[in-house]
């Protein structure tokens, strides 16, 4: 399989969020154009929606290539990584959270909008305009939805993952758009032309709807990161690893603390000795630690792991 394209490049998520950024940019600027041109609120509103998500896409741009430099100890800034000597991981989750937050908002707003417009009579606009900006919308979202899903198979990317989800989005709501005003062209001239004005803000009322719960499943995964909830996955798997090591080695117990910051996951395992033991040379302590690492699994630039012994219990 090839892995770049003249667009987009398979194994590097920077990249692929740029051109995603490239096309939101595109989008919107022919969303607000074209609505402003065509009277539509549910084109603009559509503009707006994807100026904010080009936006949060830029953001998040960022933080993946802190997270990159950090992990990979390139091309970062000494005084940044004296400042932030734990890795910007953190910032992930908080930026995921963000967006979904923000775009909830923008469609919140726009519902509110629409509703008002329903109730004063609805609005003209003109449909031949309006169905050129949807059609072209969608043939943009679903190639960049199609390409991201592609890329992200190899990448893994939440960011990415968001971003397609935002794509598919956007395509559906073009797809809608695309119908409504067809029908509203549909009735010009006949005995139903009088639900012409309402074609536009019910379409964008329709719209806010389906858009404003899809960011929750998102936010609510951020804001866990956030809150440091310990995955039950990987707390099992590390609990196991644990429990066969104290019983294998003779040790006391064991404390483990395990968090999913982001892409990273943050495992702090300490080993309660018996009182009394016979000493070991460092260099078995670390050849232990290491076996209970392999063990654990996930070595990689985004795993934090530590491991500690001690016979103080008030250490762990």
């Amino acid at each position: 399989m090839t892995h770049k394209s003249r667009i987009f490049d398979f194994r590097d998520e920077s990249k692929v969020l740029r051109a995603s950024i490239a096309a939101t940019l595109t989008v919107a600027v022919v969303g607000i154009i074209l609505g402003l041109a065509s009277g539509s609120f549910s084109i603009m509103f559509e503009g707006i929606y994807a100026i904010v998500d080009a936006g949060m896409s830029l953001l998040s741009l960022v933080v993946v290539n802190l997270i990159t430099a950090y992990a990979q100890s390139t091309d970062l800034p000494p005084r940044l990584r004296e400042r932030f000597t734990m890795g910007f991981w953190h910032l992930e989750p908080i930026v995921l959270a963000m967006n979904g937050l923000m775009l909830i908002g923008v469609a919140t707003y726009a519902l509110f909008n629409a509703i008002s417009s329903l109730l004063e009579g609805g609005r003209e606009l003109q449909f031949g305009l309006a169905i050129l900006y949807a059609g072209i919308t969608l043939a943009i979202c679903a190639t960049v939805a199609a390409i991201e899903t592609r890329a992200n198979r190899l990448i893994g990317s939440d960011f990415i993952r968001l971003d397609v989800r935002s794509w598919v989005m956007s395509g559906c709501i073009a797809a809608a758009l695309l119908v409504a005003f067809g029908l509203g062209i549909a009735v010009q001239g006949t005995q139903f032309q009088w639900v012409s004005p309402y074609i536009d803000p019910a379409a964008l009322a329709l719209i806010c709807l389906v858009v404003i719960p899809l960011p929750i499943t998102s936010v609510r995964r951020a804001l866990s990161d956030i809150l440091l909830v310990t995955p039950a996955d990987l707390k099992q798997r590390v609990d196991e690893v644990c429990a066969r090591f104290v019983a294998e080695q003779d040790f006391l117990t064991y404390r483990a603390y395990v968090a999913k910051v982001g892409r990273s996951h943050n495992i702090e395992v300490y080993f309660i000795l018996k009182p009394g033991g016979p000493p070991r040379a460092m260099a078995k302590w670390d050849a232990l630690r290491d076996e209970i690492g392999e063990a654990i699994g996930g070595d990689g630039p985004h795993q934090w792991l530590t491991i500690v012994f001690t016979e103080d219990l008030e250490w762990a």
